[in-house]
């Protein structure tokens, strides 16, 4: 579609059917806007032509770039400092176990059962150990879970899956070199920086019309996510860091929290979504539908094996058990990424590409639904209504 106008219209249109599911049907619009995404993929391409939905347009990519980022930005912000110090250890246990059972069990299974080669079969078992912290933050925002110290944990320990995704990501498949001590050195300087000058900027010139705060958060997030896509790694690795490191600054001010919510999930997060909606071939995952389910299938028993007994040796209610497992098993934007890597870099086939994508979006909405259509953890809920209320 060659009118901007047009299409940004229809993009948001698709967002603004997602919402209208997501309230009719009491679904997640993260997970409402994702199977948008997938449908309009199909109608549209069917009916007019694949490129009328325009995903692969340089400003629909951008934007939803963004969206991404400023989400798990957000994310980041909303720990608190105190309470993962408090539980640091649990999180790094959930996250690492998270990672390690998916990493090796579907690298194992697709060599095995699937019968793809050493390389293809190592890049499924990482694009398959993510969890998505993206789909996490929204749909534990949406229920006020990221109000509560165990949604907080969970976020956490999200974080630490996949930092270990990026880092076997870089290990395995993308030597390290100059640029990559280099972007260590500016994230550490960054962060450093960020920590000791947020606080005294936003109060000696922040509280105006201007929206300073915003258009500072903005420049510091594009600023170090260009070094990080300079030195071979993602743009929103350095989101969350940013977030954790003024979670005590950022995450304190609720005004400011809300109005960067507004232009995240108003504007930014649809494109997200929805272009990962789009992204799934339908007809490559038809042809290969049980190869599909395989991958689906191993990511789940395999999440669950991992995270499962650990959410039981804490002494978690079988409850909290099974929606911890269920919402670290979701992957999304570092599941996509590695998969894009792959392919890009000769790794794996397209249609090993096609299948691994969708086991990926699928893993956003099949074990979010699971979770909270059965194990919604009501205990946690009836303590943020009364803060929600007194909010709105």
């Amino acid at each position: 579609m060659e009118n901007v106008w047009f299409s940004a219209a229809l993009w948001l249109g698709l967002a603004l059917v997602a919402t209208l599911l997501s309230i009719w049907l009491r679904f997640s619009v993260a997970l409402t806007e994702i199977v948008v995404g997938v449908v309009a993929q199909l109608v549209i391409g069917a009916l007019i032509g694949p490129q009328f939905l325009g995903t692969d347009q340089a400003w629909i990519s951008f934007l939803a770039g963004v969206g991404s980022i400023v989400l798990t930005f957000l994310a980041g912000a909303e720990l608190d400092p105190q309470a993962f110090r408090k539980s640091w250890k649990e999180a790094t246990v959930l996250g690492l176990a998270g990672f390690f059972a998916p990493f090796l069990g579907v690298a194992a299974i697709a060599y095995f059962a699937l019968g793809w080669s050493a390389q293809p079969a190592w890049l499924a078992g990482v694009a398959l150990s993510t969890t998505s912290v993206a789909v996490v933050y929204a749909v534990l925002l949406e229920l006020g879970l990221n109000q509560t110290p165990y949604g907080k944990l969970i976020l956490a320990a999200c974080f630490v899956n996949d930092l270990a995704t990026v880092i076997a990501l870089g290990v395995l498949f993308a030597p390290f070199g100059p640029r990559t001590l280099l972007f260590v050195v500016g994230l550490v300087l960054g962060l450093w920086a960020l920590f000791k000058t947020t606080g005294p900027f936003f109060r000696h010139y922040g509280g105006r019309t201007s929206e300073l705060e915003a258009k500072f958060l903005l420049f510091a997030l594009f600023l170090l996510g260009g070094l990080a896509v300079w030195s071979g790694s993602e743009a929103v690795l350095p989101a969350y860091l940013i977030g954790m490191v003024l979670a005590g600054t950022v995450g304190r001010d609720h005004a400011l929290v809300r109005r960067l919510r507004t232009l995240t999930f108003g504007f930014l997060t649809p494109f997200y979504f929805i272009r990962a909606g789009s992204l799934v071939q339908v007809p490559a995952l038809i042809s290969g539908f049980a190869v599909f389910l395989v991958l689906l299938g191993a990511k789940m028993l395999t999440k669950f094996a991992g995270v499962f007994p650990v959410t039981r040796l804490y002494r978690y209610p079988r409850g909290e058990s099974m929606y911890t497992t269920l919402l670290m098993s979701t992957g999304l934007t570092f599941g996509t990424i590695s998969a894009l890597y792959g392919l890009s870099h000769g790794i794996i086939t397209p249609a090993q590409y096609s299948l691994l994508v969708a086991a990926v979006i699928a893993s956003a909405v099949v074990p979010t639904w699971i979770a909270n259509q059965f194990f919604l953890p009501r205990q946690h809920l009836e303590r943020t209504t009364q803060p929600i209320a007194a909010e709105a």
